[in-house]
């Protein structure tokens, strides 16, 4: 495969750079879409008028921005997915600004508000259905052990993002909904696997919030996702018993750093994505 286009010329400073920006251009415009293998090096080389040693240099940072893999002996793929790249930028803000794990529920609950609202104004009768849909299943799930559960727990919120069609917003709400759900995991583990303490005891809580983006008053549905991650948040900080509140939102803190540091790695590598549960 060649280059899309004729490369950018390279002026001097850091080449290596200039060929990142270059390739991460045509990646994101989709002229390199997800799937494709990039030219071999020396392809590549000649198409820049660079050595090949310059060529790898890029290709590793490409490869740390999460925008392509590589395997030995091969050609590099592009792996330009939004989900992975959002969630290995979010996963970085968060750790290097040390956020806690109750602004980033905090900021879950903002965007689940602004989702149902949404939802209630613009989801078709169909889409409601189904976010029913997925609270009876979440709620068929308990007793069914914590990663059936959590899994029908992910799908439920996931849901109610997508129905409120802002891209944008779905894609946020997905990878924080994810982190929320894994840190409960987590903590309910601590708890001997009492599940229910933190998430299942919610589950008509759920269903409130899908009468409410039926009744199609936005005001009422976000109000109703407020209440409800309040009560999560609550659980989730006190779920140890007997300790200091500071000291159990630290607690929680260390739980959501350990699950970061376990499921988003570097070169865009999501680790068990999809079920959370580490």
């Amino acid at each position: 495969m060649s280059v899309p286009h004729t490369p950018a010329k390279i002026y001097r400073g850091r080449v290596a750079d200039q060929i990142v920006e270059d390739l991460r251009e045509q990646i994101l415009t989709g002229a390199l879409p997800d799937g494709a293998r990039l030219p071999s090096e020396r392809e590549l080389a000649a198409s820049y008028d660079v050595s090949a040693p310059t060529i790898r240099e890029a290709i590793r940072v490409l490869t740390a921005m999460g925008l392509v893999t590589t395997r030995n002996g091969s050609r590099a793929t592009v792996n330009a997915q939004g989900d992975t790249l959002l969630a290995v930028s979010i996963a970085s803000v968060v750790q290097f600004e040390k956020v806690g794990a109750r602004e980033v529920m905090g900021l879950l609950a903002v965007l689940n508000a602004y989702a149902a609202e949404l939802a209630a104004e613009h989801a078709s009768d169909e889409e409601i259905a189904g976010l029913r849909a997925a609270a009876e299943a979440e709620a068929s799930a308990t007793g069914e052990g914590v990663e059936r559960s959590a899994a029908a727990l992910q799908h439920f919120f996931a849901t109610l993002a997508e129905i409120s069609h802002n891209p944008l917003l779905a894609a946020l709400s997905r990878f924080i909904t994810e982190v929320q759900v894994g840190l409960a995991v987590k903590l309910s583990a601590s708890r001997g696997g009492d599940w229910g303490q933190i998430a299942g005891a919610l589950q008509p809580e759920r269903v409130k919030i899908v009468d409410a983006i039926a009744g199609r008053d936005p005001a009422v549905a976000a109000a109703t996702v407020r209440k409800y991650h309040r009560r999560v948040v609550e659980r989730m900080i006190s779920v140890r018993k007997g300790e200091e509140s500071a000291g159990t939102e630290a607690g929680a803190t260390e739980a959501l750093t350990a699950w970061l540091r376990a499921n988003v790695g570097l070169g865009g590598q999501v680790a068990n994505r999809r079920s959370t549960l580490s």
